[in-house]
């Protein structure tokens, strides 16, 4: 069975080149989000295994949502992507529970590979 994925980033070209990576590699896009408000009422309508989560969004930080996600028990592994690579935003992220934390740019490989850990 095909692992569920909900895509949270506010760049549409972002979405795509995540979307064309994932379901290259064996997964299921569930649902998209450009913004915080939609990442958090797509994530428990749909209930995806994962979620790929920007950190920077025009109205909420990706680790604001990933607080709103563990806090309400949102069972889906969240994997923070960002272009934001400083180490205490890396750390918060981890903290709050994010499976990992990818750094743009990365390839298609990197993205696929960090997912399949999960």
């Amino acid at each position: 069975m095909k692992k569920k994925v909900l895509i949270v980033d506010d760049s549409l070209y972002m979405r795509t080149l995540i979307k064309d990576a994932l379901e290259e590699g064996g997964y299921e896009i569930v649902g998209q989000a450009a913004n915080g408000e939609e990442a958090i009422d797509l994530a428990f309508e749909l209930q995806p295994d994962i979620i790929t989560l920007d950190n920077i969004l025009p109205d909420m930080i990706g680790t604001d949502i990933l607080k709103v996600y563990k806090d309400d028990g949102l069972p889906s592994k969240v994997f923070m992507i960002s272009a934001v690579g400083q180490d205490s935003v890396i750390d918060e992220g981890m903290g709050l529970g994010a499976e990992d934390y990818i750094v743009k740019p990365f390839t298609s490989e990197q993205l696929v590979q960090a997912l399949a850990k999960a």
